[in-house]
């Protein structure tokens, strides 16, 4: 490899979108960086060409997944609650347990080649959170990490500890996707039908339980753009 490094970012906001079909893009924007990639290694240092990266925003319906190693008795509903709530459950193959997505949640797919970045996966991780812990700061809160437990979480160490940002990835060749679903205006009633990635012990929050109030669309926009300016800060990179 010639070493360049290319660490701008596509941009694009999907909008509200189903699981399924959000899931199959990102597989399809992977597909694409490994390919190249492989490419890559039949061509000379001069020849080779730089792989993109992209960072995907996205609403999704009511949906429950849970990732490759997840425990199935985590989810509590049945197939006739599922229905009664609108929700479905999906089997991905992300890392981590299960979790749930939703109206009023940011969730974002970094579609990273981490050779553009930094090849670690621990590291990839601990900045994901970090990103989100400067970004909820901006609205008067510490964001903390707990050890052995991924994710972003408020008062770490006691009784009420809780999570606000869950996270879960998956990579292949040191490209990445999934990624992060920060609690906004979600609904956390959500959660009293599952065990949340696992954990027994620790509740879950949003901003809006936090600070009293709902955001507006124009709020929402806002959280996703300081969303933006942390990520292109931690990872040394900017938008196109």
């Amino acid at each position: 490899m010639t070493g360049r490094k290319n660490r701008t970012l596509h941009f694009q906001e999907l909008g509200l979108m189903d699981y399924e079909p959000a899931f199959e893009f990102q597989e399809k924007l992977m597909k694409e960086i490994i390919d190249l990639k492989l490419e890559n290694r039949t061509r000379t240092d001069d020849d080779q060409k730089q792989t993109p990266n992209y960072l995907l925003f996205v609403e999704h319906p009511h949906v429950y997944t849970i990732g490759k190693s997840g425990d199935e008795h985590n989810m509590l509903a049945n197939a006739k609650k599922l229905e009664e709530i609108n929700a479905t459950f999906v089997k991905t193959n992300r890392g981590g347990d299960i979790t749930y997505h939703g109206f009023g949640q940011i969730v974002g797919y970094p579609i990273l080649d981490l050779d553009n970045y930094k090849s670690d996966i621990f590291l990839y991780m601990r900045n994901l959170e970090e990103v989100i812990i400067r970004t909820i700061a901006e609205y008067g809160l510490k964001g903390e990490r707990s050890e052995g437990e991924t994710g972003v979480w408020l008062d770490v160490g006691k009784p009420y500890a809780r999570k606000i940002c869950a996270l879960g990835v998956k990579t292949s060749k040191w490209v990445t996707m999934h990624g992060f679903g920060l609690n906004v205006n979600t609904d956390l009633r959500y959660f009293d039908y599952i065990i949340a990635c696992g954990i027994k012990d620790k509740g879950v929050t949003s901003l809006k339980r936090e600070l009293e109030r709902e955001f507006s669309p124009s709020e929402m926009a806002e959280v996703k753009e300081k969303i933006k300016k942390h990520f292109c800060d931690v990872f040394e990179a900017s938008i196109i």
